[in-house]
């Protein structure tokens, strides 16, 4: 049986407040309020998860656990890959696991995620260490639509990963941070392992979309 694909784009959120007003009067709903999450990425020695593109993902979101492999993927307009997901019910349990099995964990990123829904798609507007961004996810034309609705135009459009994004942030500002994480990114890095049980500071707002300098 063929794994569901995800279809999605980013966006940088310039005005959080007004953005979800516009939400609503779309008819979406807030599903989820913003809630921490926390999220670690694994692979093998060598990389090799990397090096064909794939993804293997163990996240918290509040108090829930889950386990993602996602393949490689399509990079067009939108970004599309094969995902595979299921519910995890003791996240410290399935680290052990994957580390017996070879995996180590090789970044962590966080933020505050909440999620908006019309009944066909979903809206996520995250708040992150390097700035605020938005993910549209659905059928392609119902994404096209619905960015359309919000003032988003295709040249705003963002494909790139929060993997990417994080890196190309530590270039832009000559960062020294490893994992794309609140307390790391104001200027105190650790290893990926310590984000899996950590607790970080309230996020600073950042009503401007430009990344955030540390």
């Amino acid at each position: 049986m063929a794994a569901p694909k995800e279809i999605e784009i980013k966006f940088v959120i310039t005005a959080m407040p007004s953005l979800k007003q516009q939400l609503a009067k779309l008819g979406f709903g807030c599903v989820t309020p913003p809630t921490h999450e926390v999220n670690l990425l694994y692979d093998l020695p060598g990389r090799k998860l990397r090096g064909k593109g794939e993804l293997l993902r163990l996240r918290k979101y509040g108090e829930s656990w889950r386990l993602t492999h996602k393949a490689r993927g399509l990079v067009g307009k939108h970004k599309s890959r094969a995902e595979l997901e299921t519910g995890v019910s003791e996240g410290e349990q399935m680290d052990g696991i994957l580390r017996a099995l070879g995996y180590r964990p090789v970044f962590g990123y966080e933020k505050y995620r909440s999620e908006w829904s019309d009944g066909s798609g979903h809206v996520v507007l995250d708040r992150t260490p390097i700035g605020d961004i938005g993910e549209i996810e659905g059928r392609p034309k119902w994404i096209d639509h619905t960015a359309r609705a919000l003032g988003v135009s295709p040249a705003q459009y963002i494909t790139k990963s929060y993997a990417e994004l994080f890196f190309e942030w530590k270039r832009r500002y000559r960062q020294k941070a490893l994992n794309m994480t609140f307390r790391e990114c104001g200027g105190r890095a650790k290893s990926a392992d310590a984000t899996l049980a950590r607790v970080p500071r309230k996020p600073k707002p950042a009503p401007e979309f430009r990344p955030r300098r540390a």
